[in-house]
């Protein structure tokens, strides 16, 4: 049995799977945290990885291949790439643009590296799938000396969700890929939507980082970048103060007090304005580039909701896609408060647009990537 052994490390974490790819299942997985925290006994990453290889333990004869997820490619990346001394480089230069992310990526790199020098190491970048935009779609309109200097555009993320998300649905219609126009919402408390043409990426709602675009958890998504300015001279907030203003007490979070969309909607359920507000303002968001895809595509044959919230809250569902018959768009109630761990439509037989919810599994997509480069 040959396997694919996936590992997406943070900064204090090393998440991982152990993936056959042919039962498209994972045989093993789980999480060491607390990495190099005060009174961890985990000290460091590759005392870690040895931790994880001791649980896996004779299946690791097994692994064919080791496959990392790191969040930023920039534009240098466009595909799952073999991990060599200079790569790593690349992604550690790459950190400018994703600094609490792609340094945690290196260190399980590293610690893995060490741990299992025999078998191939290949990154799979959150950006790669979205390198397809056009420039029309990826350039800010600002200095482009400036821009190009410092590699300032919209790259996108979420993209091995979206890249799997957009191929299922395919599969399960029975469809050419290269014939759907889609729309893929992962709402999860990091959110974005993407429009997928012909299983190409051709718009993303995240930009330069993952700040941009629909309302999250804790960040703000879409905002005047002129409110940075205002706060900076007006309340003398510096450039970490904004930062963490906007990535860590936005969202729901600023907005209620709540991070957690379980709690928002409980609490807007029970009368609470504020929380019915937040809801009101993540929808607004959603159906704001909703309607700007369906006019990128041309039109729409599928609309796919995935992660967390999409694919678990029917009422949430229902709410964001009230008033968009017009579009063709439609729920049928019965079908959307099914629970279940499958694909499905959520949309009624003869629809114009095909509604589908679909479990995202990027820890798979990361694995037959991974697998597409080492056979």
């Amino acid at each position: 049995m040959k396997t694919v052994f996936v590992v997406n490390s943070g900064s204090s974490s090393i998440k991982y799977q152990l993936i056959n790819t042919k039962a498209k299942k994972p045989l093993l997985s789980g999480l060491i945290e607390r990495i190099g925290e005060p009174d961890s006994p985990i000290p460091d990453h590759e005392f870690g990885m040895s931790l994880v290889l001791a649980k896996i333990g004779d299946l690791s004869r097994d692994i064919i291949a080791v496959g990392h997820r790191v969040v930023h490619g920039g534009s240098e990346f466009d595909g799952p790439t073999l991990i060599t001394n200079e790569v790593e480089r690349e992604i550690e230069a790459l950190s400018r643009l994703a600094p609490l992310h792609n340094p945690a990526n290196l260190l399980g790199i590293r610690a893995a590296r060490v741990a299992l020098p025999d078998v191939p190491h290949v990154a799979v970048f959150d950006t790669a799938f979205h390198q397809t935009m056009s420039p029309a779609s990826y350039t800010y309109a600002i200095d482009k000396e400036i821009a190009n200097k410092y590699k300032v555009r919209r790259y996108g993320f979420h993209g091995t969700s979206h890249k799997y998300v957009s191929e299922q649905a395919a599969i399960v219609l029975g469809k050419p890929l290269s014939s759907l126009r889609t729309i893929v919402l992962h709402l999860g408390n990091g959110a974005s939507a993407a429009a997928i043409d012909g299983g190409k990426s051709i718009d993303t709602s995240m930009g330069m980082t993952p700040l941009q675009g629909l309302v999250m958890g804790t960040r703000s998504g879409d905002i005047d970048p002129a409110v940075l300015v205002h706060l900076n001279r007006a309340a003398g907030m510096t450039v970490t103060e904004l930062d963490v203003l906007l990535n860590r007490q936005s969202g729901l979070l600023g907005l209620t007090g709540m991070g957690d969309m379980r709690d928002v909607q409980a609490a807007a359920m029970a009368g609470n304005d504020e929380a019915e507000l937040a809801l009101q303002v993540w929808r607004h968001r959603i159906r704001h580039y909703i309607g700007a895809y369906y006019a990128q595509l041309g039109g729409l044959d599928v609309l796919v909701f995935t992660a967390g919230v999409g694919e678990n809250n029917a009422l949430l569902r229902r709410r964001a896609l009230a008033g968009l018959e017009h579009m063709g768009i439609l729920i049928d109630n019965d079908r959307n408060e099914l629970t279940s761990r499958e694909a499905r439509v959520i949309s009624p037989v003869g629809a114009p647009v095909t509604v589908m919810v679909i479990p995202t599994n990027e820890e798979l997509e990361i694995a037959r990537q991974v697998e597409s480069i080492v056979s």
